[in-house]
C-alpha cells in the first residue's frame, strides 16, 4: 500500500516555478497596449487640497492622463460593512493622513509615469494631525468582557483582596508587513469584462469588492493571483490603489499597470496599529490567579482600518481565574489606515500578558513554567466552553526538557560569559483555530493528472502543496500527479481567504469531499458511458483504488478509461463545513517558547542566543512547510521584540517608512531555532484533525525574549522594541 503523504516532508509543488522565475506575479503580466500608472501622495498629515498644478506633468513625455480630485476617476464609496479604508480616493479634497493618494499619473512607461508624478504639486489648507495615542484623548469603548465570582462587586475589589498584585503597562509603535512582492495591479478590460491581476489573500471577496466599487456586476470581474509574494494580512482587503488602476483602465480603454514603490507601500497600504496596554494580576502567594484585568487603547485611523483589540483572544482565554475583565478602546488618529498583521491582536496582547505573568513569577518566587501550570485552563474562563483539544501542558514539559530549562537561574544577572550577561525566559502562546465552510474541485484528467482547485490564495504559505498532499492521500496517488489550482476567483469558493491561519483548516475537508465526489463521478461515468469497459454494471460493484477503476476482474487506470470514453476529464465539486456540535468547543492552537539571550554588559546590545518552541497545532499536513512557517513566525517575533517599530512624527510622517530605516531580523539576528510539534489531531475540528499554524509561532516570542532579557539584566522593558538604550 502506498504510504500516506500526510505529515511527511513534502517539497512545495510551486517551488520549481518560483525558483526558476517562471511564476508570474501581478507585475509580470504584459497585455497588449499596456500603459503604466504612478501614485501622487499627500505631503501633509491632515487638511484639504485647495488646488493642484498638473500642467508640467501633463506636458511631460509619454504622459497620457493625470487624475486628481479635480479630475476624478469614478468610484463608489465603500459599503457600511466594509472594514478597510472608509473613503474612495480622488472623490473629495480631504486629506486624512500623510501619504493618502491624491493623484494618479498614467504614461507609456513606468519610468515616465514616475517622473511625471514628481512634477505634480498641491496647495493645502493644513490642520494639525492627531498622531499620538497619549495626546488623542480617551478611546471609544468596544464592549466590556467581564466575569466576576459570586459576591465580587468589581475587578478592582478582586484585585484589592489579592495577597499579591502586579500591574504591567506596555506599548508598541506601528509595525509594517513588508511582503516580499510590492503591491501591484494589472487591470485589463475586454468589453465590459474586467480581469484584475493583483495579489490577494481572498480572491473571490476581492473580486466582489472591486465589482461593487466600480459599479459593475460581480460576474464581470475576475481576479487572478496564482502567485502572491506574501500577504500577512496586508492583502486581505482591496486598497484604493488597485481600484484606481482598474478605474483608469476602464476610463482610458487600455490595460493599466500600477506598481507601488517600497516607500509607497508603507503609507498607501495598511499597517499594524500602535497600541498601549495595562495588565493587572491578582494572585495568592503561591501564584494562583484570583483576578485578571486587561485594558488597551489601540490606534484606529480616521481613514478606517483594522480594530486593534488585543484582549479577547488572549487574556480572556489563556488562564484559569474566577475574576476577569477585558476593556478595549479605540483611539481616532490621523494616520494611514491600519490593518491586520500576522497574529494581529494576539502578538501584542500576549506580549502584555506573558510579561505580566513573568513579573508575577518573579514576585512570588514560583518558576515561570510551574506558575502557568498552576493556572492551567481546560475551558474558556469567560464562556465556560471546553477547548476542543489542548495539550499545552505537554508543550511546557517537552519544551523545558529540549531547551534545558532546569539550568536556568531565577536570580537576574547571575550568569555571565565574559562581558555578556546570559538569561533565559519563556512564554505561552495561543491562537484561535478558525474553520469556515469551503469548496474545492477535483478533476480527473486524461493525461494522468488530477487537478484540485479552490478559490483561496497561496501567498507563500504552502496552501497549494496542502491541496496536492491531501488529494494525493485521498486518491492514493503520488503527490507529483496532482496539480493544485489556487488564486483565481473563478474557482469554487475557498471559504475564508488566506488569513487567520484558516486555509488548511477549512480547505482540507473540502478537498477530501471533492475527491470523494470526483471518484463517484468517475465511477458513474464508467457505468453510464457506452464506450466504457464497465458500461452497464451496477455502480456498487465498481471500485476506485490507487488511480484505477476495477470490477469483475478488470482493472483500468483512469486516464486510459477517460480516453476510452472520449472524455477529456471528469470532475466534481465538494463542500465541507463545521458541524453543529462544533459550537460546544473553543478551538485554539497552543505553544510554549523558551529563549536564551545574551546582553552585553557595557553596550547593552541584546542578542537571541537559542530558541526552542513546542506547539500543539493538531495534525500537520506537510512537515517541511510546517517547520518553515513556525520558524519564520519565530523570526518575526525576534523582530517584534528587538527591532520593529515605526514612530509617527507630529506632522503625520512615518519616521521609518523605508527598508533603509525599518529594521527586520537578518541572518546575524537569528539563532538556530529548535521547533517541535505534538502529533495530536483535534478530534472535533474536522475528520482530519488539522488546525492552521501560520501565526502561532510569532505569538509570545517577543515576550519570551523580553523575559529572558530581564533574567539576564534585571531590567524589565515594557515598551517595544527592546533596544540597547533601554538596557543601559
Amino acid at each position: 500500500m502506498t504510504p500516506s503523504p500526510i505529515g511527511r516532508r513534502t517539497d512545495r509543488v510551486d517551488g520549481p516555478a518560483k525558483v526558476t522565475g517562471s511564476a508570474p506575479y501581478a507585475a509580470d503580466y504584459r497585455p497588449e497596449g499596456l500603459v503604466h500608472a504612478h501614485l501622487v501622495q499627500a505631503t501633509v498629515g491632515r487638511g484639504e487640497v485647495r488646488g493642484m498644478d498638473v500642467s508640467r506633468a501633463e506636458a511631460a513625455p509619454g504622459v497620457i492622463a493625470v487624475f486628481t480630485p479635480f479630475r476624478p476617476l469614478p468610484l463608489n464609496p465603500p459599503s457600511p460593512q466594509h472594514s478597510g479604508e472608509n473613503y474612495s480616493a480622488l472623490q473629495d479634497t480631504a486629506v486624512r493622513f500623510r501619504g493618502q493618494i491624491i493623484g494618479l499619473v498614467v504614461a507609456d512607461t513606468a519610468e515616465r509615469a514616475r517622473d511625471a508624478a514628481a512634477l505634480v504639486t498641491a496647495d493645502y489648507a493644513v490642520t494639525p494631525p492627531r498622531t499620538s495615542l497619549a495626546d488623542a484623548g480617551p478611546g471609544v469603548p468596544q464592549g466590556l468582557v467581564q466575569k466576576l465570582a459570586p459576591g465580587t462587586p468589581s475587578i478592582d475589589a478582586a484585585l484589592a483582596s489579592s495577597p499579591v498584585t502586579v500591574t504591567t503597562s506596555v506599548s508598541q509603535h506601528a509595525q509594517h508587513h513588508i511582503a516580499m512582492e510590492p503591491h501591484a495591479t494589472t487591470a485589463v478590460w475586454v468589453d465590459d469584462q474586467l480581469t484584475v491581476y493583483t495579489g490577494a489573500q481572498a480572491p473571490q471577496q476581492a473580486a466582489a469588492t472591486i465589482a461593487a466599487r466600480l459599479g459593475v456586476e460581480p460576474g464581470k470581474v475576475r481576479l487572478i493571483c496564482r502567485y502572491t509574494g506574501g500577504g500577512f494580512g496586508q492583502r486581505s482587503p482591496v486598497w484604493n490603489e488597485a481600484l484606481l488602476c482598474a478605474a483608469a483602465a476602464r476610463e482610458l480603454g487600455r490595460p493599466v499597470k500600477l506598481v507601488l514603490s517600497r516607500e509607497q507601500v508603507f503609507t498607501a497600504i495598511g499597517h499594524r496599529g500602535a497600541v498601549r496596554q495595562t495588565i493587572r494580576l491578582g494572585a495568592d502567594a503561591d501564584g494562583r490567579l484570583r483576578a485578571l484585568s486587561h485594558d488597551s487603547d489601540g490606534e484606529l485611523p480616521a481613514a478606517g482600518g483594522w480594530r486593534m483589540m488585543p484582549g479577547r483572544e488572549t487574556s480572556a482565554v489563556m488562564y484559569r481565574t474566577p475574576n476577569i475583565r477585558i476593556d478595549q478602546r479605540l483611539v481616532t488618529l490621523d494616520t494611514p489606515p491600519t490593518w491586520s498583521m500576522r497574529a494581529p491582536a494576539e502578538a501584542p496582547g500576549m506580549f502584555a500578558l506573558e510579561t505580566a505573568m513573568d513579573e508575577l513569577a518573579a514576585r512570588t518566587g514560583v518558576d515561570p513554567v510551574e506558575l502557568r501550570l498552576r493556572n492551567y485552563a481546560t475551558e474558556d474562563p469567560v464562556e465556560g466552553r471546553r477547548f476542543s483539544s489542548k495539550h499545552l501542558d505537554e508543550c511546557y514539559r517537552v519544551g523545558a526538557q529540549r531547551f534545558g530549562w532546569d539550568r536556568r537561574s531565577a536570580r537576574p544577572r547571575s550568569r555571565t560569559d565574559g562581558d555578556w550577561l546570559i538569561g533565559m525566559g519563556m512564554a505561552s502562546a495561543v491562537y484561535i483555530a478558525w474553520r469556515q465552510p469551503a469548496s474545492a474541485r477535483a478533476r480527473f484528467l486524461d493525461d494522468g493528472h488530477v487537478a484540485v482547485g479552490s478559490g483561496t490564495s497561496d501567498p507563500g504559505t504552502g496552501a497549494s502543496t496542502v491541496l496536492a498532499v491531501v488529494a494525493a492521500d485521498e486518491l492514493e496517488l503520488p503527490v507529483g500527479s496532482i496539480t493544485a489550482e489556487v488564486g483565481d476567483s473563478a474557482l469554487p469558493p475557498g471559504g475564508v481567504g488566506a488569513y487567520g491561519s484558516s486555509v488548511t483548516t477549512s480547505t482540507v475537508p473540502a478537498v477530501q469531499a471533492a475527491c470523494r465526489a470526483a471518484v463517484e463521478a468517475l465511477v458513474r461515468s464508467a457505468v453510464d458511458n457506452p464506450r466504457s469497459p464497465f458500461a452497464g454494471l451496477d455502480p456498487a460493484s465498481v471500485r476506485y483504488r490507487r488511480g484505477r477503476v476495477e470490477a469483475r476482474g478488470r482493472s483500468v487506470d483512469f486516464p486510459t478509461l477517460l480516453r476510452a470514453m472520449g472524455l477529456p476529464h471528469v470532475e466534481a465539486v465538494g463542500t465541507a463545513a463545521p458541524d453543529q456540535s462544533a459550537s460546544r468547543y473553543r478551538f485554539h492552537c497552543f505553544g510554549a517558547h523558551f529563549c536564551e539571550v545574551r546582553v552585553h554588559r557595557l553596550t547593552g546590545e541584546p542578542r537571541v542566543n537559542r530558541f526552542t518552541s513546542v506547539f500543539d497545532v493538531g495534525r500537520v499536513v506537510n512537515a517541511k512547510a510546517a517547520r518553515g512557517q513556525l520558524v519564520g513566525s519565530i523570526i518575526w517575533g525576534i523582530g517584534h521584540a528587538l527591532l520593529e517599530a515605526d514612530p509617527i512624527e507630529p506632522d503625520g510622517r512615518f519616521a521609518a517608512a523605508s527598508m533603509a530605516d525599518y529594521l527586520v531580523p537578518v541572518h546575524a539576528d537569528t539563532p538556530e531555532i529548535d521547533v517541535h510539534w505534538l502529533d495530536r489531531p483535534d478530534p472535533h475540528i474536522s475528520e482530519s484533525g488539522v488546525r492552521g499554524l501560520g501565526e502561532i509561532g510569532m505569538i509570545s516570542a517577543a515576550a519570551a525574549i523580553g523575559n529572558a532579557v530581564y533574567n539576564a539584566t534585571g531590567v524589565r522593558v515594557h515598551d517595544l522594541p527592546i533596544t540597547l538604550d533601554k538596557l543601559l
